[in-house]
């Protein structure tokens, strides 16, 4: 089966790795690799192993950039900072959920699993944040409503707007510190950026601008 989503972006992880992880993608740049979310860590070994397969030495992947807090995205990232020596950035509200490893936030009891704690080098505070790596330029925006702290971020492949939107879908819950005011903002926005492909944590990769906006705005109904 082929991962490749662009040349410079794979799925590296999700169902394919292990049923209970959202959606791993791998950005392909030229100093390694940039990782987008981390799945439980039940599936890491097939992630790094499927890393590895595209021509990326694990130890060359500069970040971790995690969307949310939620387990399904963030319970590997322990494993994976140490089999990478990756810096994980995470947006400071939901990093002091990651950092903590509470059970209830993060959902990892909804798993019937513990959250391993991770320290978060670089905590997002601004509403926009851009990172490098490789010279690949990444654009972090804040998108609360899932979280408080969720954010999606974009990038550039062969002239097309990659968006890395991993719960567009939601859910909403009290537990989880959802704000339905928020979501609903944040997809607006979200939907205004007119991304060429999105690659979303539970639904896979939709492509096609008309596409990707009514998808988004399915959930905003």
């Amino acid at each position: 089966m082929n991962y490749w989503i662009t040349s410079d972006v794979l799925a590296a992880g999700g169902e394919n790795s292990d049923p209970s992880d959202a959606a791993v993608y791998l950005v392909k740049t030229g100093s390694g690799g940039v990782l987008i979310d981390s799945g439980t860590g039940r599936g890491t070994r097939s992630i790094l192993s499927r890393i590895q397969s595209a021509g990326v030495d694990p130890a060359a992947i500069e970040y971790l950039f995690l969307t949310h807090c939620h387990y399904d995205h963030t319970g590997g990232a322990a494993a994976v900072k140490a089999a990478t020596g990756a810096k994980i950035i995470a947006h400071e509200l939901d990093a002091v959920y990651i950092e903590a490893g509470d059970p209830v936030v993060t959902a990892a009891s909804w798993y019937n699993a513990t959250m391993e704690p991770v320290a978060v080098e670089i905590k997002i505070s601004e509403s926009t944040y851009h990172f490098t790596s490789g010279g690949t330029d990444f654009t972090v925006y804040h998108t609360p409503g899932h979280t408080p702290g969720s954010c999606v971020a974009t990038i550039r492949s062969k002239e097309m707007l990659v968006l890395f939107g991993q719960d567009i879908h939601g859910p909403l819950h009290p537990d989880l510190k959802s704000n339905r005011e928020d979501y609903i903002k944040s997809l607006e926005f979200i939907a205004s950026l007119d991304a060429d492909i999105l690659c979303e944590g539970h639904y896979g990769v939709i492509t096609g601008r008309k596409k990707i906006r009514e998808f988004i705005e399915s959930f905003i109904r």
